[in-house]
């Protein structure tokens, strides 16, 4: 068994990087801007980083016929979820499978209520990173691609591995959402105010602003019953090490965009209030990334 057609819808960094591996064996069309779009076309995709190549995915700019047994890859930008699917639900079929592989909380929950169950709709997320500063180019460091355990898991699962992708499938998705939740409300902001790579958020002189946004998030976790291990702090700051690039929410200050902060540490601040727990730090880091988008003319 296998898909008759794989779509990835949000060709950004990682979109890209995901179009590039399933495009060995599948039939990939990645959905991008028009530059981007224009660059694959002419002259391909190029990956650089943990592998180095060429790859020919199709690209488009939009999804205009979706056939029987197609993958669609939702790696559009969190706040971007509803829009990109509302683009596409007549287009849906019973046997469309969206896959949602997006930083923070909720989105699938988003993308589900937009759909009105004309496909079904998966949770997943990715531990691998990607930098995108020139259309047709991207660079990226492996990881692997965790999926909701689900009667089409498995397939999904084969095809990602036949093309060289590390996959896991979790009885226990929502802990690995919250579990990563919490690594990117450390990194992105830090990266994206201090405008730094990942791993240099790792000095002395942070530690303390590293720790008490994981207990801040450890703690508003537990009011939503996820209990995470008591060394948590010390393994994502293991996790970090090993990164040299630039986070997504980083790249995007750099380019002058909105970023995803309102699913990161936005949706720890309003989860605090709703159970009571305060959220000082969560609070403040995300009020600094909202000045910076404020600064670049984004207001919403």
């Amino acid at each position: 068994m296998s898909f008759n057609k794989i779509y990835v819808l949000g060709a950004g960094a990682i979109g890209s990087v995901y179009g590039a591996f399933l495009s060995k064996n599948n039939d990939v069309t990645i959905i991008g801007n028009k530059a981007h779009v224009e660059a694959v076309n002419s002259r391909g995709l190029s990956i650089s980083g943990a592998i180095n190549g060429t790859f020919y995915p199709k690209a488009k700019s939009v999804i205009d016929d979706i056939p029987e047994k197609t993958l669609i890859i939702l790696t559009t930008k969190a706040y971007d979820s509803v829009s990109a699917v509302k683009n596409i639900k007549n287009l849906l079929k019973s046997d469309t499978v969206i896959l949602v592989l997006q930083n923070g909380l909720g989105n699938e929950e988003l993308v589900k209520e937009a759909v009105e169950g004309k496909a079904k709709v998966l949770r997943g997320l990715t531990t691998m990173a990607a930098e995108f500063f020139e259309p047709g180019k991207v660079k990226f460091w492996n990881g692997e691609t965790i999926v909701e355990a689900n009667s089409t898991s498995k397939m999904i699962a084969e095809t990602f591995v036949k093309c060289g992708l590390k996959v896991q499938v979790s009885d226990n998705i929502k802990f690995e959402v919250w579990k990563k939740l919490v690594v990117n409300c450390v990194v992105n902001p830090l990266t994206a105010i201090f405008q730094v790579r990942n791993c240099e958020i790792l000095s002395d002189v942070l530690s303390q602003v590293r720790r008490e946004i994981v207990e801040e998030c450890v703690k508003v976790g537990k009011a939503e019953g996820i209990n995470f291990p008591s060394n948590l702090y010390e393994k994502i700051n293991e996790e970090i090490a090993g990164y040299t690039n630039f986070s997504s929410m980083c790249q995007d200050i750099m380019k002058g965009r909105k970023t995803e902060i309102e699913f990161l540490n936005g949706k720890i601040v309003e989860l605090g209030k709703k159970h009571g727990v305060p959220t000082p730090i969560n609070d403040v880091v995300f009020r600094f990334v909202k000045f910076l988008e404020e600064k670049h003319g984004i207001r919403k």
